[in-house]
């Protein structure tokens, strides 16, 4: 049986027995939170039960590295939509130890794309479309470093008001242990 198959059986168990109804909450973020943090599969329940998040508290972006790669990007438009529409009024950006994207470079993923049949002829098409692989393709040399990074980030966005809190934590993906980082409410 396929992953997508499996899914969706169970997901016809799960509506015929409204499991739905303990879930239930409205859009709105009760904790007017929002958390960017990593995709580490490790995280997925290990983060929400380690802040005391429960479902319908914060809105929950996740990508690789927890990263703000560009200032218009969709990172930065789902900050903004959380903070205007849908009246959150704190920022965490959530890393953690042992992060994927800690000293990722392209040079290391090139050879995987290759291998997965993409061809020169399509990197050179991107190369001469203006796509820099050497500076998109990248992370971060310590997952502390990727933290302060997006913080300064969304903390200069021009859309966003100065006195919003942007705070930056560290997570242990083992215990749940979170640092502090950057304190958001330092200075206002």
């Amino acid at each position: 049986m396929s992953i997508i198959a499996e899914i969706l059986e169970y997901n016809q168990t799960f509506v015929a027995s409204r499991a739905y109804e303990s879930l239930r909450t409205d859009r709105m973020p009760n904790k007017k939170l929002v958390v960017l943090t990593c995709m580490d599969t490790r995280l997925t329940e290990l983060l929400p039960r380690a802040m005391n998040l429960a479902n319908g508290d914060a809105k929950l972006i996740k990508n690789a590295g927890a990263l703000v790669t560009h200032p218009f990007g969709s990172v930065m438009r789902s900050i903004l939509v959380a903070v205007y529409e849908l009246n959150a009024t704190e920022i965490c950006v959530v890393g953690h130890h042992d992060c994927g994207m800690a000293g990722l470079s392209c040079a290391s993923m090139i050879p995987k794309i290759r291998a997965q049949g993409i061809s020169d002829d399509v990197l050179e098409t991107l190369k001469h479309a203006g796509i820099d692989l050497e500076k998109w393709l990248v992370g971060f040399a310590q997952p502390r470093d990727g933290v302060i990074q997006s913080v300064e980030i969304i903390r200069r966005h021009p859309l966003l008001p100065k006195t919003l809190a942007v705070h930056g934590m560290l997570m242990c993906p083992d215990t749940g242990k979170l640092d502090c980082v950057v304190d958001g409410y330092a200075g206002k």
